[in-house]
């Protein structure tokens, strides 16, 4: 257990920099490409904020009945088997130490408009984004309480760009795109085929509410069960709230059938206040974005890697804290060298990682699934309070329901995504039972 305790206002802050990245700023785009109508546009949002909702509320019980650091490789540890904990979380793992390194490159690119107003060098975005990494390598290293400090200044400033950008609706007036991404389709309502849209605009939807359920990795951090708890909720609501409400202002600043594969559509919101300086401040939100990422990554995934080396499916070295300041050094250290090392591989290690959207999806079913294990062996049973404990189990059976219909359509859209997600978590498998599972 943590000898820093996290307050519900910074575990809050943990939950929507999780979920907020920087898709908000530009997947609505592709997502009014996909929908056809605005009602079809608005109808995924909703429905996908419903959905995250009742996951929020699964998670939140499951976070009470085992608040454990690194709780979402327990989860699967204990509800299924270690194995399963392994396989799963090692790939989550590595996909989350690629994509900080895959964001902070974007973020590079950002920094290089803002600064010279054109795309700069290779080794210049490659030394822009390991910055943000060693930066907050070096916050972590001062302990929780300092780091989620910093986190809550990231998310409070950058809770006020999106709330300005919002509030882009009320000016009056209107964006042009200055370019649309020509590669990606625009689906068309034929009046047959409402149900296919709104299932197509669902799949990135889904992934731009996802992100919520690591905060059970901080389950041991937070000053109770309880707390980690309404932290869940309570962030769920916030981001909700924003992302129907910035979708809104998209509609209404730049108009639905303009923004279908815009580019840079936050950025245009940013004109509507700033005129043609709004692309410099939308370039420092961007930057933004990526540090407050960074820093949450490097706070929630060394948690994992201490839980599996708790239970001996990882080695013991990453079990090892700093006795004055609780710091998980060594899985810091190592999640953020990987992360430096693979940002010199460029952008482009992001397609290699397909597969990471439909092992969220497993992720996701078999994850709160596990709640109902964890109610039929009566774990944490104590640890419950509020209402909600007697509606859980309806609303996960419909967040399970929901992620098994995602999985089938990324399945169909991506067959060789789902192939090489099935194939590596055999492979993990086996490596498990080949070099783990004796130990244990």
């Amino acid at each position: 257990m943590s000898k820093q305790k996290l307050p519900l206002f910074s575990l809050t802050m943990i939950v929507i920099s999780l979920v907020i990245g920087m898709g908000i700023f530009k997947t609505p785009a592709s997502i009014a490409a996909k929908a056809g109508l605005p009602i079809i546009f608005y109808a995924a949002w909703v429905i996908g904020g419903v959905i995250a909702i009742f996951g929020a509320l699964t998670y939140a019980e499951i976070g009470q009945r085992l608040p454990t650091v690194g709780g979402y490789y327990q989860v699967f540890s204990q509800c299924y088997h270690p194995s399963i904990g392994f396989t799963v979380n090692v790939l989550i793992l590595i996909s989350n130490a690629a994509t900080i390194s895959v964001v902070a490159l974007i973020g590079a690119d950002y920094f290089s408009d803002l600064l010279f107003g054109k795309p700069s060098g290779e080794w210049f975005n490659v030394a822009v984004a390991i910055l943000p990494i060693f930066l907050y390598y070096a916050v972590n290293l001062l302990g929780l309480k300092t780091t989620s400090q910093a986190q809550n200044v990231l998310m409070a400033v950058k809770i006020g760009l999106i709330i300005l950008l919002i509030s882009a609706c009320f000016t009056g007036l209107n964006a042009t795109p200055h370019g649309y991404n020509t590669q990606n389709k625009v689906y068309v309502y034929d009046g047959h085929n409402a149900a296919l849209l709104l299932i197509l605009s669902l799949v990135p939807v889904f992934f731009t509410y996802g992100g919520y359920q690591q905060t059970i990795n901080f389950g041991g951090d937070a000053e109770s069960p309880a707390t980690l708890q309404k932290s869940i909720i309570v962030g769920m609501f916030i981001v909700l709230f924003l992302y129907l409400s910035i979708s809104y202002a998209y509609v209404q600043v730049i108009g639905f059938d303009n923004m279908k594969n815009a580019n840079a559509i936050g950025a245009l919101l940013c004109e509507t206040w700033f005129g043609k300086a709004g692309g410099k401040v939308f370039d420092a939100c961007m930057f933004l974005s990526v540090m407050a990422y960074v820093n949450v990554s490097l706070m929630s995934n060394p948690r994992v890697m201490y839980a599996m080396s708790i239970d001996g499916v990882f080695p013991p070295v990453f079990a090892q804290k700093n006795a004055k300041t609780d710091v998980m050094v060594p899985g810091l250290t190592v999640f953020a060298l990987v992360a430096v090392v693979v940002a010199f591989f460029g952008k482009g290690v992001d397609n290699v990682l397909s597969f990471s959207i439909f092992l969220d999806c497993i992720g996701f079913c078999t994850s709160a699934a596990a709640l109902f294990i964890l109610r039929k062996r009566k774990i944490g049973a104590a640890n419950l309070s509020g209402i909600t404990q007697y509606i859980t189990p309806y609303l996960g059976i419909f967040f399970v329901a929901a992620y098994l219909v995602v999985a089938t359509a990324v399945t169909i859209d991506n067959p060789s995504a789902a192939i090489t997600a099935t194939v590596l978590m055999l492979i993990f498998l086996g490596v498990y039972f080949g070099f783990f599972a004796k130990k244990k």
